[in-house]
């Protein structure tokens, strides 16, 4: 049988639920994950989305290459989808200047057909290549039959 809590521990009650809500506003989220990166050691942006990564969470294991285009070759990264670095998270393809909201977006949704997502190119304004302009975009998902979709747009 429930009892009814007295009016005498009721702002007791209440004190400890705020105290409990606010303590877990402030708890840091969890980590993201591991994320390994090919790059090349003389890429700037690259260096600045890895940075990207790691403001969001993503535990950054980056290896600098002479050249990439065997790691994305051996992922399968189409080559019209190519930019300046390739990474894996969670079993995904992560290809040149992705959000990392959307790689969080990818890991949720876990799409089946989907090798991976790229932002072809290095437009303006995505992680890593902040300047004078933004750039619109598309991230686009890919599968290995090489069919591609808009995943998100930014």
């Amino acid at each position: 049988m429930m009892r009814a809590i007295s009016w005498v521990r009721l702002p007791a009650v209440l004190l400890f639920a705020a105290t409990s809500i606010g303590a877990a506003a402030q708890t840091p989220p969890p980590a993201a994950g591991p994320v390994s990166v090919s790059k090349s050691a003389t890429c700037g942006c690259c260096s600045k989305w890895n940075d990207h990564m790691r403001t969001a969470g993503f535990t950054v294991n980056s290896t600098d290459l002479p050249d990439v285009t065997p790691v994305k070759d051996k992922y399968g990264v189409p080559a019209a989808l190519r930019s300046c670095h390739t990474a894996v998270v969670g079993g995904y393809v992560i290809e040149g200047h992705v959000p990392a909201d959307v790689i969080k977006k990818l890991l949720r949704e876990r799409p089946a057909d989907v090798v991976g997502i790229a932002v072809p190119g290095m437009p303006m304004g995505s992680p890593g290549m902040e300047g004078g302009r933004a750039d619109k975009y598309d991230i686009l998902s890919f599968e290995k039959t090489g069919k591609t979709a808009v995943f998100a747009s930014r």
